[in-house]
C-alpha cells in the first residue's frame, strides 16, 4: 500500500543557529535544545530517516521545518533566511525524489516576500505549499497584513497547512505557567493541550473574519486529527452562526468545504472516529507526525482503521496524491 505522510518535520541546527537566542526565549522555546532527544532525528535526513521510512512501510514524506526560524526573524533577515533554508530543504528533496516532497518555510514577519517565497518554492523547487508555525507576533493569518501571502497560495493553488506554533507569552502565563516544572507547563502549553485548541481557534478565526469567504480557493491542512474541531463543529454552529451575519456560506460549511485534516501523532480509535463522521473518509490524511512520534505506530494504526478498503487507501495517499497534487 503507498503511504504518504505530511506532518513530518526537520530543524537544522546549523540555520537555528543564526537565531537570535532573545528571539527564542520571547517565543517561548527552553533553550538552543528546544527538542530535546529528538533534535538529531529532527537534524537528520539521508540515514535513520530513511530507514524508519523503509520499516514502516512508508513511501513518501513531506517536509516541513518547525522550530525557531524566519517567522520570529526581523523583517530585514527573514526572507534572506527562509531562502536559504527552502534551497537546503530542495537540496535534500532531490537526492531522495521519490521519497521526499517539501512544505516551504516562509519569512511571515515580512508577508510580501513571504508569498514571493512561496511562489518561488512551488515553481523552482517543486514544493506543494508552506507549513505556518502558528501565530506571528502575535497576529494569526485572519490579520490583513497576511493578505499577500493566502492570495498567493490561492492563486497557485497550493494548501497551507496550519502548524501548530508555542502559544504567545501572554497566554502562557495565564493559561499555562506556575506549574511546578517549567517542562510540565511548556508540555501543557505545546503538546500536550494548548497548542492544538490554538490552532482549531487559527481555523475558526480565518471563518469567522470573512478571511475564507474572500478566498473560497484556499486550502488549509490541519493536523492532529482535527485538532479538536470535529467535536466542536455543531457546537459554533448553534452558538456563533446567530451573530456571523455576514459569512456567505455557515460556519462548518468552510471548514469542510476548505479544510482538510490528518491524522498526524492520534493513534487512537475515538478521535478517528469522531474525525471520520464529521470531515469522512475524503477530508482525512495520514500522518505521522515524525519524529515526535513514531512512524511505525502510524502505520500500524492506519492498517488496522475500521474502514473500507477504499477509505483506508484514501487516507494513505489517494486524499494526498488529490490535495498536493501528487
Amino acid at each position: 500500500m503507498r503511504i504518504v505522510a505530511l506532518e513530518e518535520h526537520l530543524s537544522l541546527r546549523r540555520f537555528s543557529a543564526e537565531v537570535d537566542p532573545g528571539a527564542m526565549a520571547r517565543r517561548g522555546y527552553l533553550g538552543p535544545n528546544w527538542a530535546g532527544p529528538r533534535g538529531d532525528a529532527l537534524d537528520e535526513v539521508d540515514g535513520a530517516r530513511l530507514k524508519l521510512l523503509d520499516e514502516a512501510g512508508i513511501t513518501v514524506q513531506v517536509l516541513s521545518a518547525v522550530g525557531p526560524g524566519a517567522d520570529i526573524m526581523p523583517p530585514n533577515a527573514g526572507p534572506d533566511f527562509a531562502r536559504r533554508y527552502n534551497d537546503e530543504m530542495a537540496r535534500v528533496v532531490s537526492g531522495h525524489p521519490d521519497r521526499f516532497k517539501a512544505f516551504a518555510h516562509l519569512p511571515l514577519t515580512a508577508p510580501a516576500a513571504a508569498a514571493d517565497e512561496l511562489e518561488r518554492t512551488v515553481r523552482e523547487h517543486g514544493f506543494l505549499g508552506a507549513l505556518i508555525n502558528g501565530v506571528t507576533d502575535d497576529k494569526f493569518l485572519d490579520d490583513p497584513a497576511f493578505e499577500p501571502i493566502l492570495a498567493r497560495a490561492e492563486k497557485l493553488g497550493v494548501p497551507l497547512y496550519l502548524h501548530p506554533g508555542i502559544p504567545p507569552e501572554s497566554v502562557r502565563k495565564v493559561y499555562y505557567d506556575g506549574l511546578n516544572d517549567p517542562r510540565l507547563s511548556f508540555a501543557f502549553a505545546t503538546a500536550g493541550f494548548g497548542w492544538h485548541w490554538e490552532t482549531a481557534v487559527h481555523v475558526l478565526r480565518l471563518v469567522l473574519a470573512g478571511t475564507l469567504d474572500r478566498h473560497p480557493g484556499l486550502n488549509l491542512i490541519i493536523g492532529h486529527m482535527g485538532e479538536g474541531l470535529p467535536m466542536f463543529m455543531v457546537r459554533v454552529d448553534e452558538v456563533m452562526t446567530q451573530f456571523a451575519k455576514g459569512l456567505k456560506r455557515p460556519i462548518s460549511r468552510q471548514i469542510l468545504d476548505q479544510v482538510t485534516i490528518t491524522t498526524a501523532g492520534f493513534f487512537s480509535q475515538a478521535p478517528f472516529l469522531a474525525a471520520l463522521l464529521t470531515f469522512g473518509a475524503d477530508r482525512i490524511l495520514f500522518s505521522v507526525d515524525y519524529p515526535f512520534a513514531s512512524n511505525q505506530a502510524g502505520t500500524d494504526f492506519l492498517r488496522d482503521l475500521p474502514v473500507t478498503p477504499s477509505d483506508k487507501l484514501k487516507i494513505a495517499h489517494e486524499n494526498a496524491d488529490r490535495v498536493l497534487k501528487l
